[in-house]
């Protein structure tokens, strides 16, 4: 091997580029080198790109003046060669080089004996190593590799080399990384023809030899099976497959065969293959038979052996052959199979095909994938089942049974005049119907008739009769000249009850006479011709001309048609499907008068607003020629009707007209053509009259379908509703009574339920509707989108259009609140109170809240004891009051807070005069899954609060657990904590401060959570304080008794040297001796402020009149009475004021939830609202005539009361 490289710089091409190719490229790379491949080898150069970017030139003579260029070079072996690469690209991308050698080996030896390279050829560019290998036939190359094993990929190789394999079978990729696993490979082998390829990447260094070359006889698989005796293996090679012979060696001399083997009743026999992989050329076909008697198989199973050539491609099949009536089960094992048509195909390859062959011949096939819900089958004859296994798939197993074939028999008994026919109406399953009859019974495959009215046995040979036959029931009628044979046409329903049925009359009168259908109430209804009722019993009316049968009409259950009349000869017809319960009408048949029409019609038009369609005989074919139909109308009364002719054709008269004829009572006949003006808004009964020409035959004929539309005569309410003077408000009203005369519509339209969209005007009308028949309801949505932009609300009842006939039901605030926050919901007047079952609240305003998907907060009235309710969700509040004329709110005044973690919290201030009831939202039902809720009880100083737990439903839980918990609102630590699944054994207890009570659920099981809890207040009572307090007064009664008596001796003493008197400038005088007041101060309520007008009291002091009405600004209160300034002394000194114990410090309160700081009270040492109670005054004023305030801070609030907290004053409905 020989090779010289020698390379240039820039400034060479340029120089070259001047002197040999300065019009092919301006700015390029090149490269310069000297090549010589080895011997046997064939070294190509190309370049995808044009000649004007990338050639590769050859240079000859003296100084390498003599130049060749091409896109694509040839270089031959042992030749050295100076070769110029030229490219504007970068040459290593622009060019590669292909390396090929062949390899060619006799039946021993191969030469060259090892793959080898030429490593340093052209390194600067990506080169492919290409091998041919050739060996005699039924030879094998092996090529052993000589460094790191290869591995098998369809990925690209992470390092520099990738080999492939290319046969007559395909192509494979390997990689050689170095690593040696389970999968590495060492040795290929490989058949004639088969080209080895190593792509390499720019500047990779390639070993010089790879692979280590032998050459030895083809080597074959050998397969060793057993085939049963009921089974016949059959492998069969596609002729366009790879050349593979198969041999069964059984004795000394093998059998031979390069295309198909049939196999059966071996067993351990050896196949033997002349090529390593037979899975992928030969195919497997396997065959199988069972034989059933009618009681059982053999085998009971198809199935094959696990092993038997599994990872051949195969195709079982069963051939089961069945007696005569019977039925053959299959019965699959595993996922079930899927129904797939024919053009399908399963996407695993696996594949069942059911072939069942009937009595006459023919076939019938269906075909499965698997994971479906199909795992038994029913066949009937005999059957073949095949399975298409795809390679290395699960052998296909299934039982077979056999059992007789399940035939039905039944007792038929005809009525006299009564014939009924049994036909066939679907292909399939095979079944015949039999009658049994003496000496042999009568087999029919398609129709049987029965006639004779004595008991038959019918039998069916299939197990679903009426699957496969209908049945037609048929009755003569011949009346006389006044009566009929059949006064009440009944249909039989004890008769093939599950089976499709047509019950049919044929009723025959004297020629000149009619027969006469009277229908119950309520009546019967006319619909097209090609329709079916929607509850299955679908009637015809049938009349025989001398032109042939007419259609009178098809009818429904529950119309206007009351009776119809047909001429001399006709047919009821009577439809209902199989499985469904007869139910007919019982019409009643009758002789009727002597007629000339084809049909008499008569209807009685509901009440009400009705259309009602009718349709000519034989619509939509012709009506028949120079015949005429009549429809008697009963109209009710205060009703209007009129005409409408919905379609028509009109035909070519021959002679005579086509007329339509009106004819009220007692009035003249108005005959009118098809195309005059209808009648329009007229009252009381009438008939009409259809008459035909005669037509030109070859031509439409006439037909009609027409419509009479009934309203009310009476005059409606109206009224224009307009909302776009109340923002979001809009309008439900529904019919809520059973007067199926009352009509309401909205702009025009009818409808049983009104609703007028916010922001938008109606006209409404309400026709024949009393006030308890309809409801009227409002509503309004109130939303913000920030906490920030939200601002209080006080709900109050727009006042709307006084033209609305009813009055207000209820009104409902829809309130959409940001995803980050809280509703705060307080009374305006006071407090809430909750309705309870058994407590309900007895007021007549009662206010129902609700969360937006309508479940329960609570239902609230007035006079209670809870401030407020946090709701942490949109709500809905719905108003009731029995007339909104007078009570318009506000109901409830509606602000927003922080978001808080409860889903509600209900702030609780107990009352001293009775207990307090606490429930859960939609008590008795359960609280929703997963929520929690709080309550806040303020105690007040001086009480405790006996807490009850007077009804628990505890749940059982699926998640979680549901939990009671009550803890001090200034202490950390739980008082009180329980769980559903722990006995509760004390129910109820003391609570000496203000409190926090949360409960909260789980995701139940079963059952569900709910409470009642009962607070009541009780005064404290410390026996300690009590003797201290008793020690203090005997003491502080002997210190007074001592001073008393000092000052008394001493008085005495002065009087006797001096006297004096005392005169009373104004006012009254009254000693402790004189009863001015009939109670004492405990007893009467002189101590107890209602209510104190600051304006009245000290306005003779205060000189700004800005302060005192500001005051009067922030009085919200109902005044009861107030106190004048005094116009004299009084007697001993100001009323000691008590200063109430402080509230617990709300800042250092944490709810066992860690709820936000949104529902505690703003101000931790003054109760919720406190400073609008009447029972506080402010400290900052001080004890002297003006009351002026020493300072401008917060207000700090004590108690002038002496009795905490005594219940509000009842809020009356006056005030809303």
């Amino acid at each position: 091997m020989k090779m010289r490289w020698k390379m240039r710089l820039r400034e060479f091409c340029a120089l070259l580029g001047l002197v040999v190719l300065l019009t092919v490229f301006n700015s390029s790379e090149c490269l310069e080198t000297v090549v010589q491949p080895d011997k046997g080898s064939a070294v190509t150069v190309s370049t995808g790109l044009p000649a004007d970017q990338c050639v590769v030139c050859t240079l000859l003579g003296v100084n390498d003046t003599e130049k060749s260029c091409h896109s694509t070079l040839s270089l031959l072996p042992e030749v050295e060669v100076k070769l110029l690469f030229n490219c504007s690209q970068p040459i290593e991308e622009a060019f590669s080089v292909t390396i090929a050698r062949t390899i060619e080996c006799t039946k021993d030896t191969c030469s060259p004996a090892t793959v080898d390279t030429q490593p340093s050829i052209l390194t600067e560019f990506p080169r492919t190593f290409t091998w041919e290998l050739k060996a005699p036939e039924k030879t094998v190359i092996s090529l052993e590799t000589l460094g790191d094993g290869l591995t098998e990929t369809s990925e690209p190789c992470p390092n520099v080399f990738k080999y492939s394999v290319a046969t007559s079978n395909g192509q494979h990729h390997y990689c050689q990384d170095g690593s040696v696993t389970q999968n590495s490979i060492n040795t290929l082998e490989l058949p004639n023809q088969a080209i080895v390829t190593m792509q390499v990447k720019p500047k990779a260094p390639v070993q010089p030899v790879l692979f280590q070359v032998t050459v030895g006889p083809k080597k074959g698989r050998t397969v060793v099976i057993t085939v049963d005796p009921s089974t016949t293996v059959i492998l069969n090679r596609d002729p366009k497959e790879p050349e593979c012979e198969v041999c069964s060696v059984d004795g000394s001399a093998p059998n031979c065969s390069p295309t198909e083997k049939t196999l059966t009743n071996i067993e351990n026999l050896s196949l033997e293959f002349s090529c390593l992989k037979p899975q992928d050329v030969y195919s497997v076909k396997m065959k199988k038979k069972i034989e059933c008697t009618q009681s059982s198989c053999t085998p009971a199973e198809g199935n094959i052996a696990a092993d038997l050539l599994k990872d051949f491609k195969r195709s079982i099949t069963w051939d089961i052959s069945v007696p005569q009536r019977t039925v053959l089960s299959l019965d699959f094992t595993g996922d079930g199979l899927k129904e797939v048509t024919a053009a399908e195909s399963c996407q695993d390859g696996f594949q069942y095909s059911v072939s069942t062959t009937k009595s006459d011949g023919t076939t019938k096939n269906k075909k499965y994938c698997k994971g479906g819900k199909v795992s038994h089958l029913e066949l009937l004859g005999a059957t073949t089942v095949t399975a298409e296994v795809p390679k290395d798939g699960d052998s296909p197993a299934f039982t077979v049974k056999a059992a007789p074939r399940g035939g039905r028999m039944m007792s038929v008994m005809p009525d006299p005049n009564t014939i009924i026919t049994i036909s066939r109406v679907a292909d399939e399953p095979e079944c015949n119907v039999c009658e049994n009859s003496e000496p042999a019974p009568i087999c029919k495959p398609k129709l049987l008739v029965l006639r004779d009215p004595r008991n038959t046995s019918v039998e069916f040979t299939c197990p679903q009769p009426q699957e496969v036959f209908s049945v037609q029931i048929n009755r003569e009628i011949d009346c006389t000249d006044t009566s009929c044979s059949g006064d009440i046409v009944q249909a039989e329903s004890s008769l093939f009850p599950d089976f499709n049925r047509t019950f049919t009359w044929d009723l025959k009168v004297v020629p000149t006479r009619a027969f006469q259908l009277d229908f119950p109430d309520p009546g019967m209804r006319q619909i097209p011709n090609e329709e079916t009722c929607p509850d299955g019993h679908t009637y015809s009316v049938i009349t025989y001309l001398r032109t042939g049968p007419a259609t009178i009409g098809t009818f429904c259950k529950g119309g206007a048609v009351t009776t119809i009349l047909a001429r001399y000869k006709g047919r009821v017809t009577l439809l209902v499907p199989g499985d469904t319960k007869l139910d007919p009408v019982n019409f009643k048949l009758t002789v009727g008068p002597e007629t000339t029409m084809v049909a008499i019609v008569k209807v009685n038009l509901p009440r009400g607003v009705s259309d009602t369609d009718f349709i000519t005989a034989n619509y939509p074919r012709d009506f028949p020629d120079q015949q005429q139909m009549q429809w008697d109308f009963t109209v009710p009364g205060m009703h209007n009707y009129s005409m409408l002719f919905r379609d028509h054709t009109s035909p070519e008269c021959l002679s005579n007209d086509v007329i339509v004829e009106y004819q009220k009572e007692n009035k003249k006949v108005t005959k009118l053509t098809l195309t005059d003006a209808l009648p329009k808004h007229q009252q009381g009964n009438f008939n009409m009259v259809l008459k035909n020409c005669e037509t030109n035959r070859t031509l439409e004929g006439l037909t009609l379908n027409y419509r009479v539309s009934l309203m009310r005569s009476g005059h409606p309410v109206l009224c224009k509703v307009d909302l776009t003077k109340h923002k979001g408000v809009s309008l439900q009203i529904e019919k809520v009574g059973s007067d199926p005369y009352c009509e309401m519509s909205i702009d025009s339209k009818v409808n049983k339920k009104i609703n007028v969209a916010a922001g938008t005007k109606a006209s409404l009308s309400f026709l024949d509707c009393p006030n308890e028949d309809i409801r009227l309801t409002a509503s309004k949505v109130i939303g913000c989108k920030t906490v920030g932009s939200c601002s209080s609300t006080l709900l109050t009842v727009p006042k709307l259009d006084s033209c609305l006939p009813i009055p207000l039901h209820s009104f409902t605030w829809h309130i959409n609140i940001p995803q980050d926050s809280t509703i705060d919901l307080t009374s305006p007047t006071g407090s809430l109170r909750q309705s309870l079952p058994g407590q309900e609240c007895n007021q007549s305003v009662s206010l129902h809240v609700a969360e937006s998907d309508g479940f329960p907060v609570g239902d609230f009235c007035f006079n209670g004891a809870i401030p407020k309710v946090q709701v942490h969700a949109n709500v809905s509040v719905t108003a009731k009051v029995p007339d909104f004329s007078k009570a318009r709110g506000p109901f409830l005044n509606v602000s927003y807070s922080e978001e808080i973690p409860e889903t509600i919290i209900y702030n609780i201030r107990p009352k001293m005069s009775s207990p307090t009831l606490l429930a859960t939202p939609n008590w008795p039902e359960g609280m929703r899954p997963m929520s929690t809720l709080s309550w806040i009880v303020n105690v007040p100083s001086g009480y405790k609060a006996h807490l009850q737990f007077v009804n628990v439903s505890q749940p059982k839980c699926n998640d979680r657990h549901t939990a009671i918990k009550v803890k001090k609102l200034a202490e950390e630590e739980e008082i009180f904590s329980r769980r559903e699944d722990e006995q509760t054994e004390d129910q109820s207890l003391f609570v000496d401060q203000s409190f926090y009570l949360n409960m909260s659920n789980c995701i139940p099981e079963e059952g569900h959570f709910g409470a009642v809890t009962k607070i009541v207040l009780q005064k404290s009572s410390n026996l300690l304080a009590i003797l201290l307090g008793i020690a203090g007064a005997l003491l502080l009664g002997l210190i007074i008794l001592g001073v008393v008596c000092f000052i008394t001796k001493k008085k005495k003493k002065d009087r006797m040297n001096k006297e004096s008197s005392i005169y009373m400038g104004k006012g009254n005088m009254f000693r402790p001796g004189d009863m001015h007041f009939s109670k004492t101060r405990s007893d009467n309520e002189s101590h107890v402020y209602d209510s104190i007008d600051e304006t009245m009291v000290y306005g003779h002091l205060l000189g700004d009149s800005t302060y005192s009405g500001s005051l009067q600004d922030q009085y919200n209160g109902k005044q009861v009475d107030s106190y004048q300034t005094f116009t004299g002394p009084i007697d001993g000194g100001m009323p000691v004021i008590n200063e109430p114990d402080h509230e617990p410090e709300m800042d250092h309160f944490n709810t066992f939830l860690d709820p936000s700081e949104t529902f505690i009270p703003s101000r931790p040492r003054t109760p919720i609202d406190r400073q609008d109670s009447l029972d506080f005054h402010d400290r900052r004023m001080v004890d002297n005539e003006l009351y002026t305030f020493k300072s401008t801070g917060g207000i700090n609030t004590i108690r002038l009361s002496g009795v905490d907290l005594e219940p509000q004053p009842p809020v009356t409905e006056d005030y809303l």
